[in-house]
């Protein structure tokens, strides 16, 4: 199966993060209410994605210096984080992929050479889709180099997200050496092969995350981004963890602000059993937004007195713990939310069905428990006090 994709809208330029944040604010609602057109197998919000493009959130995340409004440097991370838990709460698969795309252009600005990030910024700017696809089974990716300096590629990766519609994914392979190389891969020249059979999920079907086979496709050196093994360069890798979890954490607020609406309609507002509902959900809720505040505030402002090895260890430690206190308020909530609506609020066209099915498949994130006992070693060899343990 081959899917041809090109960008059709161009950007209205964001000047500051605020902007950003105002923005996906602005289109959560929309993107709520066109959620349903798109929860299909093998669909994907390609309406959505024309919006995005056309609020400039596709830009957004790039220096200012390159067109964007800087969204993804470390002072604005509270303002990203914002932006992605909007666009959750709108529609996680829209937020799922926006995440990826926003994933990609840090590690363009982080490991890429000042005219590849002119280059993709540019491209980012004229509204191709950008995401990251890391994941394969035994038939990964392998990178083949050739006498003219040209690299072929064998393999595939599996849980491509957006396969088809991402114009410029950033992906990862293997080279002779066993160095880990990434490659942002212009698939609208060289279109891979894409096998949506492979895409048979419980939840966020409309995020199109097919099997997508490389075989055969040669790139050239510049499309190749950074040195081998900069993919997993700490604390980028495990520290952008706080990127999915605000998406989750956006599905979580939209379930609760359906219950709250299903149960002012029927009328229920008075039911002391479920004022007692709501009420720890929005105690779960307000957890979710008190650990993206402080997710950001330890990416924004690290501990000068640290060295350069012990805050890379603490950032990775708390974007776990953030990770996973966000994954439990998330799996506590739903069983609220299914007890306050009964049966009658299951039912399509009612929107918990697909809530509850689309966030409980992307909370499933690799290794939680490995996450979990990250921060259980972390705690164990500091000395500091627990008051003391997690301050900024």
């Amino acid at each position: 199966m081959t899917i041809s994709a090109a960008p059709t809208l161009l950007a209205s330029p964001l000047t500051t993060p605020n902007a950003a944040e105002a923005a996906a604010a602005a289109l959560a609602p929309r993107l709520f209410a066109h959620a349903p057109h798109s929860d299909q197998e093998g669909s994907f919000p390609v309406d959505e994605f024309g919006w995005l493009r056309e609020a400039g959130l596709l830009a957004a995340p790039l220096p200012t210096a390159l067109g964007g409004c800087g969204l993804a440097e470390a002072a604005s991370t509270e303002h990203l984080l914002s932006v992605l838990r909007h666009i959750g709460r709108g529609n996680l698969a829209v937020g799922r992929v926006y995440e990826g795309h926003v994933n990609a252009l840090q590690l363009i600005s982080r490991f890429g050479r000042p005219d590849q990030q002119v280059r993709w910024a540019a491209d980012a700017r004229a509204g191709h889709l950008f995401g990251v696809w890391n994941t394969e089974a035994q038939d990964g990716v392998k990178l083949e180099p050739l006498p003219n300096g040209r690299y072929r590629m064998h393999g595939s990766k599996t849980f491509g997200s957006g396969a088809g519609h991402l114009t410029r994914p950033l992906l990862t392979g293997a080279l002779p050496d066993g160095g880990w190389q990434m490659v942002v891969l212009p698939a609208d020249a060289l279109p891979p092969q894409y096998n949506n059979t492979f895409w048979r999920p419980l939840g966020m079907r409309a995020t199109s995350s097919f099997r997508v086979d490389f075989t055969g496709l040669e790139i050239d050196a510049q499309d190749l981004l950074g040195s081998p093994g900069d993919y997993y360069q700490q604390p980028w890798f495990s520290g952008g963890a706080i990127r999915f979890a605000a998406v989750q954490l956006g599905g979580a607020e939209a379930i609760f602000d359906e219950t709250r609406r299903f149960l002012r309609e029927l009328g229920r507002t008075d039911d002391p059993y479920q004022r007692q509902r709501l009420g720890e959900m929005s105690l779960l809720i307000a957890s979710g937004q008190h650990w993206l505040r402080a997710a950001a505030d330890f990416v924004a402002h690290p501990l000068s007195e640290l060295s350069e090895a012990a805050t890379t260890e603490a950032t990775v430690a708390h974007a776990n713990l953030v990770r996973s206190a966000i994954e439990e308020l998330c799996l506590r909530l739903m069983p609220l939310a299914e007890r306050c609506v009964g049966a009658r609020g299951l039912l399509r066209p009612e929107p918990f069905e697909r809530l509850h099915r689309d966030l409980t498949h992307y909370l499933r994130q690799p290794a939680p428990d490995a996450a979990l006992a990250d921060v259980g070693r972390y705690a164990l060899q500091k000395k500091q006090p627990a008051y003391l343990l997690w301050e900024r």
